[in-house]
């Protein structure tokens, strides 16, 4: 049975996971009994999990079968010196897990059949580079007709998101203190999740500076990309830069954070690029209209150079046209003649 300080994963939470999950776990029998487990490349859609296989084979026997399907994201390692400096048992992992119970059924349909390979494309080719599938495209006609289509339609679907519910406030922000402090790839996302879990633990020290109303986010991700760029498309130094490529640049940023109102709209964005030690430049801070001057872009810029990849950088730079006296607070000077010559490749 499960602890009941678990329990919290909505429906549509754990459909989403098994939605994006860049795998998902198929547990079923064959025609002969025998068990079949397989990971799998799957796509949601209309309300069902489909997958593809081959017409002969255990994935293809598993047709008729009742069967599982499932998927999880480890978010973070906690280790047991965070709760006690001597014993061992603390130790524990923070993950989100969902599955699916069902019976599969094969999908006969062409049209259907089409538009889950097209779906499945989307997921796994989303820079495109290919003619859309359809069932009465010549090109693909022959093998959407060859290959098998399967789902399990989405009526059982529960999910786990073991995020520190059992654990105290105190306990909790020894957590996120240190998750913030160790700054591995994943640990600034972990934060925003372990809050987010935990709504009523006070926001640690490093996130306290914030207006009221407003909620700092250590890691955005590729959800927020169209509200960002709808942030950052009308500043100056994006006049000329196409929308796609805004979105670009947030995506494959070392360090991206932002802020949200209590609604969950972002309404403050910011990134940095470096090596997480040398050097690090800060790029696209934007503070949405009716929030300036309230404070907001202090505490998001303050956010952003304590950020893991930027904090331990020797030389932080940034470039401005109009908000010297602004960075100016935080230690910046505009830049000296150094040795060398900057040079710069333009394309």
């Amino acid at each position: 049975m499960r602890k009941q300080e678990f329990f919290g994963m909505a429906r549509e939470e754990a459909v989403a996971l098994l939605a994006t999950a860049p795998v998902v776990r198929l547990a079923s029998v064959g025609e002969r009994g025998q068990p079949v487990l397989r990971t799998l490349h799957a796509v949601v859609l209309d309300e069902a999990l489909y997958f593809h296989a081959a017409p002969v084979g255990e994935k293809s026997e598993t047709v008729g079968q009742a069967a599982v399907m499932a998927a999880d994201e480890m978010v973070a390692t906690i280790p047991s010196h965070v709760f006690d400096p001597e014993r061992a048992c603390p130790a524990t992992t923070y993950y989100r897990s969902a599955q699916a119970h069902g019976t599969l059924e094969a999908v006969d349909d062409p049209a259907t059949k089409a538009r889950m390979l097209q779906a499945l494309m989307e997921k796994y080719q989303p820079e495109g580079g290919y003619v859309p599938i359809t069932a009465d495209d010549p090109r693909y006609r022959g093998a959407v007709r060859g290959i098998a289509v399967i789902r399990m339609r989405l009526e059982q679907v529960d999910g786990k998101a073991k995020l520190g519910q059992n654990r105290s406030a105190d306990d909790l922000a020894k957590v996120l203190r240190f998750l913030w402090q160790r700054g591995e790839p994943g640990d600034p996302r972990a934060v925003d999740l372990v809050r987010a879990a935990n709504p009523n633990v006070p926001a640690p020290e490093f996130l306290k500076e914030c207006p009221v109303g407003a909620r700092l986010c250590c890691a955005l991700g590729p959800a927020d990309l169209p509200q960002a760029v709808a942030l950052l498309e009308g500043e100056y130094w994006n006049a000329d830069v196409p929308r796609d490529r805004i979105a670009r640049c947030q995506a494959s940023s070392s360090a991206w954070v932002g802020a949200r109102d209590e609604q969950g709209r972002l309404i403050a964005t910011g990134r940095a690029l470096g090596d997480g030690a040398r050097w690090a430049y800060l790029l696209d801070i934007a503070v949405a209209r009716p929030w300036r001057g309230r404070g907001l872009g202090k505490a998001l810029v303050t956010l952003l150079l304590d950020h893991p990849q930027v904090r331990g950088c020797r030389r932080v730079h940034l470039r401005t046209r109009d908000a010297q006296r602004f960075y100016e607070d935080f230690g910046f000077r505009e830049r000296v003649e150094l040795p060398g010559t900057e040079m710069v490749l333009k394309r």
